[in-house]
């Protein structure tokens, strides 16, 4: 398994689970960057390389991944082997993922919404999912002691459901556009793909009314959207932060 990448040895707050490079970008690069403006420690895992994508190399994706990441502010970023476009929950990909969790111990997973266009999106909900569970289980060695997340939320902005909680993004929107164009093996205007891209041009416009859309749902300017399984605990009614009318 690739080494992981880190700036020193400290663990990780925040730690968000994607299948490809440029997905956490896409949906809660401004999550983690309001978390690292908080002082958290935050960290992405990409399964894969990215080596089926019509666009680019894996090289070529690792190389924009890094300029992403100082873009982030995350402080790790590892891409595991499994296969692009063929990703399964095997015990096997599991361990995978329990070895990164071990390493980093985040007390926060951000995974991708269980329901997605893309089958390597949905399975890595389930896969994640499972992994932190496992990764809490003394039984199961890895050399590490065992540690489980004590959240897991999913990033559900390309889902069609109402958000559990909205993450305000504005004070971040343009550092976070700039983490998601580092990729320009991806979205600068080119021929592979042409039919299947957003045209440069327009990735802006769409990105940012996105989070429009959401940050109108919870009275700021820009949003994130993510669902959370658990009920919500409140301690103080007066403390509520959106406005009924």
């Amino acid at each position: 398994m690739p080494a992981i990448e880190e700036v020193d040895g400290q663990h990780a707050d925040v730690l968000a689970i994607a299948a490809h490079r440029d997905d956490v970008e896409q949906t809660c690069g401004g999550a983690l960057l309001r978390m690292a403006a908080r002082g958290l420690r935050t960290a992405i895992l990409d399964l894969t390389q990215g080596e089926a994508g019509t666009r680019g190399t894996a090289e070529q994706r690792a190389r924009e991944a890094g300029e992403a990441a100082r873009l982030l502010g995350v402080s790790r970023r590892e891409a595991l082997d499994l296969p692009d476009g063929a990703i399964e929950n095997t015990l096997e990909n599991r361990i995978k993922v329990v070895r990164a969790l071990r390493a980093m111990r985040p007390r926060v997973v951000i995974l991708p919404y269980w329901q997605a266009r893309h089958p390597d999106h949905a399975i890595v909900a389930s896969l994640g999912y499972d992994a932190c569970f496992l990764s809490g289980l003394a039984k199961v060695e890895t050399g590490s002691l065992p540690h489980r997340p004590f959240k897991v939320v999913y990033a559900s902005l390309y889902a069609d459901v109402r958000p559990s909680f909205v993450v305000d993004i504005t004070p971040f929107i343009e550092q976070r556009h700039a983490a998601l164009m580092a990729y320009k093996s991806q979205y600068a205007n080119q021929n592979a793909g042409r039919g299947l891209f957003v045209p440069e041009e327009e990735i802006r416009e769409r990105t940012f009314a996105e989070a429009r859309h959401y940050g109108l749902l919870a009275g700021v300017k820009y949003g994130e959207p993510f669902v959370q399984k658990e009920v919500g605990l409140v301690d103080d009614l007066t403390l509520l932060p959106v406005q009924t009318l």
